[in-house]
């Protein structure tokens, strides 16, 4: 009986610490055609990219076969890299052919739980293509809402969907609120106004995330439209854009992984 009253309160001990000293980090990112084109090998490139945070909010995974399996490949690749992780994946979103695709979170299961596996945002669906995707993470007592999001194409008024999300955000979600992904417009429009005055700050301010098909000089970088926005709760304590590109000569073998680059948020629940 002692024995057991000690690991409990060990394991009581733990959970304190983790959640007083320890932050988490989470990577949005947009990997272009996620699914049966990724080979092995560019699958392993992906896997050392986000082998050091604790979770992945992941868009464009193939809707039709291969998007599951190249998550779920991902996340065996991430176990045997020292630390058990674990995934979900979105139901097909309700677009069209061409607009339809899943969405994907990829976590370490040490210190985050979940208690389901999620949900697309279907009140959603008519108002937004790709209706974001919807979980529950647990942090020692704490919950974790953690919200994916693809808009449309820059062409096709993403800022609809965008004001579409606010509102129902302000109407629906409170406490520990996360939306990550691609907006397809840049933090600096005034669309998302509505959104800071809800108390939600973006990661990244003026940082371009989408890779060009060739390098100009050497700015290879072009549009700011991937990030994190993240509710008044949360304390940010680093944040930034993963550059695995770093040079002109690797723009090509970059482009194979994807078009984006990932975004990233370290944070500690206030």
């Amino acid at each position: 009986m002692f024995q057991k009253i000690l690991l409990l309160f060990i394991l009581l001990i733990s959970v304190q610490i983790f959640s007083q000293q320890n932050e988490i980090t989470i990577v949005s990112w947009n990997i272009q055609d996620f699914g049966k084109t990724k080979s092995n090998h560019e699958l392993e490139q992906i896997a050392e990219v986000v082998r050091d945070v604790d979770i992945v909010a992941i868009q464009e995974v193939v809707s039709g076969y291969g998007g599951a399996q190249a998550v779920a490949k991902l996340s065996d690749l991430l176990n045997r890299k020292g630390a058990k992780w674990d995934y979900v994946i979105s139901d097909p979103t309700n677009g069209t052919k061409y607009a339809s695709e899943r969405y994907a979170f990829v976590w370490k299961t040490e210190h985050i739980k979940i208690k389901n596996r999620g949900r697309l945002l279907k009140e959603l669906d008519a108002l937004i293509d790709r209706e974001p995707f919807f979980l529950d993470f647990y942090i020692a007592d704490k919950k974790l809402i953690l919200i994916n999001f693809h808009s449309r194409p820059y062409n096709k008024n993403p800022e609809a969907e965008i004001i579409a999300l606010t509102q129902y955000m302000n109407n629906n979600i409170t406490g520990f609120v996360i939306l990550a992904g691609d907006f397809n417009v840049d933090d600096a429009n005034p669309i998302f106004d509505p959104l800071k005055k809800q108390g939600y700050s973006s990661a990244v301010t003026n940082q371009k995330t989408t890779l060009k098909r060739a390098c100009d000089g050497f700015d290879y970088r072009n549009h700011a439209i991937d990030n994190i926005f993240y509710s008044n709760t949360i304390a940010k304590t680093e944040n930034g854009v993963i550059d695995f590109v770093r040079e002109c000569e690797n723009l090509e073998m970059a482009r194979k992984i994807s078009d984006h680059l990932p975004v990233y948020l370290g944070f500690k629940l206030r």
